[in-house]
């Protein structure tokens, strides 16, 4: 009898202590069906499926910076100087207010190339100025976060028109962003099916090649992996580079999706990417940390910032809920740390 109750303590004790943060998840939306049980509905849950599949996206290329021991302030910028540069090119040759009104309406896949292309490179930058120069990476990544809002602003606000929001983007785009594929009576966006094949693309690279064994070898030591032959600066550098281009890729798909971009677009995205990884049990030490942890926590944020809009709860409000929800994590995350060290 007292082995049996000293196994549920123990299990009690590693629910509330290392899953908190789920059984707050499991209670709030308890709390939100009884308020509302409307809440419940197959379209509420393909929005949050729609909503969800860019935060995933973005979210997946913070994590691996997270991984490395690093920290990206500049996702929320290049997100947005990807959808204004990809908008501008991809507006209907009809559209009264287009930026290059002399230009042939581009077929989809070249802004996509062109603008993941250009974040590549400088998410290669902000690794270098960390593996190579040695620069904190929450410096690095905030400079470069003002070289993008300003290099974007300056494009944006463009002759004749000013600063007006880009719009008229082509169908071939906003099919993708707000169109869905139907089986039966349920509509899968097609947005949740690009996310999906984002996770398994990913899940591959972390788990089933040298590139992810060295990325998890250098966020949990560099150190040591550098002694056992990993070129820290190298994985420093492509993790950079290829989180940039995960945000290249969501940038242009959140132009589908709202149809629309300006120097605004993505501000405040890497506030939510790094608290969704860290919600998720990627840690902030480096080295510890999964693909399914992450989509996981891109959905919690996702159903409380939807459920709680659903039921009317002041915007306030939901901020300060979500502000609590991150301290938890990273509390947990530090015990966690703490026990390992």
């Amino acid at each position: 009898m007292k082995t049996n109750s000293a196994g549920i303590g123990k299990t009690l004790k590693h629910l509330f202590t290392e899953k908190i943060i789920y059984v707050v998840l499991i209670v709030l939306v308890i709390a939100i069906i009884c308020i509302e049980p409307r809440f419940l509905s197959l379209t509420n849950l393909q929005n949050i499926l729609a909503q969800s599949s860019t935060r995933i996206i973005i979210a997946l290329g913070a994590g691996m910076v997270l991984m490395v021991r690093g920290c990206d302030l500049s996702t929320g910028r290049m997100i947005g100087l990807a959808a204004v540069i990809s908008a501008s090119l991809l507006q209907t040759a009809d559209y009264a207010y287009r930026m290059y009104p002399g230009l042939a309406e581009l077929p989809l896949i070249v802004p996509l190339l062109l603008v993941v292309a250009l974040c590549a490179v400088l998410g290669l930058l902000s690794g270098a100025c960390v593996a190579v120069l040695k620069v904190p990476p929450i410096i690095a990544t905030l400079a470069m976060q003002l070289v993008l809002y300003g290099a974007c602003s300056i494009y944006f606000d463009r002759e004749p028109y000013g600063a007006q929001p880009i719009g008229g983007i082509t169908s071939d785009l906003t099919d993708i962003g707000i169109g869905s594929l139907k089986i039966g009576p349920v509509r899968i966006p097609y947005l949740t099916i690009i996310a999906v094949a984002a996770i398994v693309v990913m899940w591959v690279l972390w788990n089933k090649t040298k590139f992810g064994k060295h990325m998890y070898a250098v966020g949990g030591n560099p150190d040591a992996a550098q002694v056992s032959g990993v070129n820290v600066k190298k994985i420093l550098m492509i993790t950079y580079s290829l989180g940039a281009v995960m945000y290249a890729v969501a940038a242009v798909l959140e132009v589908g999706r709202i149809g629309t971009a300006s120097n605004t677009t993505g501000n405040g995205y890497e506030m939510d990417a790094i608290a969704s990884c860290v919600v998720g049990g990627v840690s902030m030490s480096g080295g510890i940390g999964s693909v399914g942890g992450i989509v996981t926590g891109v959905f919690i944020f996702t159903v409380i910032n939807y459920g709680l809009s659903f039921i009317g709860v002041n915007m306030y409000w939901q901020y300060i809920v979500k502000g609590l929800i991150i301290l938890l994590a990273v509390i947990i995350d530090m015990r966690k740390y703490a026990k390992r060290k």
